[in-house]
This record gives C-alpha cells, sequence and structure tokens, in this order.
C-alpha cells in the first residue's frame, strides 16, 4: 500500500532487488517459498479502474473482508493524522463503494491490521514518519508503530518490522520479505527485531562498522572533500552512531553505498529523522560524535556510541 504520504522510493527501489530478486519471490524461484499473489500498485496486471473486470483495489476490499488469508500488509509511507482538520483529508488509497469518497491510509489500516499476518512497513516515513514528520508539518504525519502503537502484535503473534532507510536498501527489503513468507510457512523462526523494530541482523551494526573508511578513523585521518578516501566525519557523516548495513552491502548488486561513494550519512534509518539528524554537512560534534581534535579512539569511542545509541532505545 502506497497511499500514505510517500515518494514512492521503496517501490523503485525494490525493483533493484538481487538477494532475492522480488521476481524470484512473485514466481516461486527459490525453495520451500509459499505461493503467493503480488497486489503492488507500482507493479500488478490487475491494475483496471475501480469497478471494472481487473480492478486493483477490490483486492483490499477483499483483504478487508477477511476473504484473503493470511495475508501480509507492506506499507509505504506515512500515516496522516486525519483529525487535526475540520474537513477534507491529506491522503487516500481508492474509494468506498458505499460513500464513494477516497479511503484514507489510516482507514485502510484500520480495516486490515486486524486481518493481517504481519505488517512490514517500508522506507523510514512508514516506519517513523520521515520527512513528513518534521517539525512544521501540517499534516500530522506518523509512522506506523506510532499510529497503531509500538506494542501492536498481529493475529499471528508478530511486531510490526521497519525497514527504514530513505529510501530503504532494496535488498534489505526482499530479504524481509522473504523471511516473513517463509514464516508463514512454518520453515523460519520468528522475526527477531531491534528497539527500533528493525530485523536485528540487518541492522545490528553501526554505518562505522562496516565502513571501509572506518580505519582512517582510528588513525585520525579525515577527509576535507568527498572525492578523498579517509573518514568523512568532519563533513557531517553521523555513521558512528547509526545502525545501518549499507556500507557492508551496497545498493545495487553490492555496488554503491553513501559512505562508499563519498557521501556522508544522514541517519536516514533511525527514529527521529531528520530532525534529529539536522543540520546535514556539518561537523556533528555536537551532538556527540567525536572527532580527531578530541583525540578520542578505540575504547572510549565505543562507549561514546553506546552512549548515543541509548536514547534510541
Amino acid at each position: 500500500m502506497n497511499g500514505g504520504l510517500s515518494c514512492d522510493g521503496e517501490s523503485v527501489a525494490l525493483t533493484a532487488a538481487t538477494q532475492p530478486g522480488i521476481e524470484e519471490i512473485v514466481l516461486g524461484g527459490l525453495p520451500g517459498l509459499p505461493e503467493i499473489v503480488m497486489h503492488w500498485p507500482f507493479l500488478d496486471f490487475q491494475s483496471g479502474p475501480d469497478g471494472g473486470p481487473d480492478s486493483f483495489i477490490e483486492w483490499w476490499h477483499r483483504a478487508a473482508r477477511g476473504d484473503l488469508d493470511p495475508f501480509i500488509l507492506i506499507v509505504e509511507g506515512s500515516i496522516a493524522d486525519e483529525t487535526n482538520k475540520a474537513e477534507g483529508f491529506w491522503c487516500g488509497f481508492g474509494t468506498d463503494p458505499e460513500t464513494g469518497q477516497p479511503i484514507t491510509a489510516a482507514e485502510w489500516l484500520d480495516r486490515l491490521a486486524p486481518r493481517a499476518m504481519a505488517i512490514l512497513a517500508v522506507g523510514t516515513c512508514a516506519a517513523y514518519g520521515g520527512v513528513h514528520a518534521m517539525a512544521g508539518n501540517p499534516t500530522g504525519a506518523m509512522g506506523v508503530p506510532e499510529y497503531l502503537g509500538r506494542d501492536w502484535r498481529s493475529w499471528a503473534g508478530l511486531p510490526i518490522v521497519c525497514v527504514p532507510g530513505c529510501p530503504a536498501q532494496p535488498d534489505n527489503m526482499s530479504e524481509t520479505i522473504l523471511h516473513l513468507l517463509f514464516q508463514a510457512s512454518g520453515s523460519a523462526p520468528v522475526i527477531d527485531v531491534d528497539e527500533a523494530l528493525r530485523p536485528k541482523w540487518l541492522f545490528g551494526n553501526t554505518v562505522h562498522e562496516g565502513c571501509d573508511r572506518a580505519g582512517y578513523y582510528e588513525q585520525d585521518e579525515f577527509a576535507d572533500r568527498h572525492d578523498s578516501p579517509r573518514c568523512l566525519v568532519k563533513l557531517g557523516c553521523w555513521g558512528q552512531v547509526v545502525r545501518c548495513n549499507v556500507p557492508k552491502r551496497g545498493w545495487i548488486n553490492g555496488v554503491g553505498g553513501c559512505p562508499n561513494v563519498g557521501g556522508i550519512c544522514i541517519g536516514c534509518t533511525m527514529p527521529g529523522f531528520p530532525d534529529k539528524f539536522m543540520p546535514f554537512m556539518e561537523n556533528p560534534v555536537d551532538a556527540g560524535v567525536p572527532t580527531a581534535t578530541e583525540s578520542v579512539t578505540g575504547s572510549a569511542i565505543r562507549i561514546l556510541r553506546e552512549i548515543r545509541t541509548a536514547g534510541e532505545r
């Protein structure tokens, strides 16, 4: 569902997944994978108009009526607060056949959450509110866990699973989808998530721990321009406190990733992004990230990292 506040970045990114590819999942190309049917606004053969013979939105109405079981609800985009105004709506996804009015993303969550085997929030907007939840935004946008409650559990006993990123790394999304499908078939354990509801095996380490530039940091060798191979912390990189595997995994098929190509980490996989990580492109020393001028290395770096990341628990 991409009916929330979104740029469709996760839908675009998911087409680039290779480990596994979305095609392998849909076509059953992996041993033990249950047979699935995908209903995805970005790529769906049944995409006719509402009320037509190939109505896409009809599958969502069927899910709401309980005709589809089991199903996994994947949410892209933040959920607007539809109660903070006198009239109108912020974002909709299809229309209600009884009233002819748009069905909001919040209402779809109300209808589908009780019937979903699992809910997967992809992208930082769906996970934590993201860009639309910045201070001053009139929509009151929030992530799925904030809307449903962090302690929400599906009828199968599963928590909301978040795969953050702006957009999320393609293989992180497809791998998490794969795990949930194997869990639905009874061939995988319950997915293990951290305090921010992220899969632990994907978000257990910081950007710094997986970064090829980390050795330069320990030697107090810092970049003063983006074409330098040295550590980017003085250019504003948040990699020492942000949990993300992009430097290790790359972006598409192992290639790319923000620090790998000279870009700083701006914290896009973290709760509170972007407000808590601004301004970008400036030395984040005031927020507790150590630099060479402080001559802090080794074990002291790890202690400071633990202090900073404890704030998200």
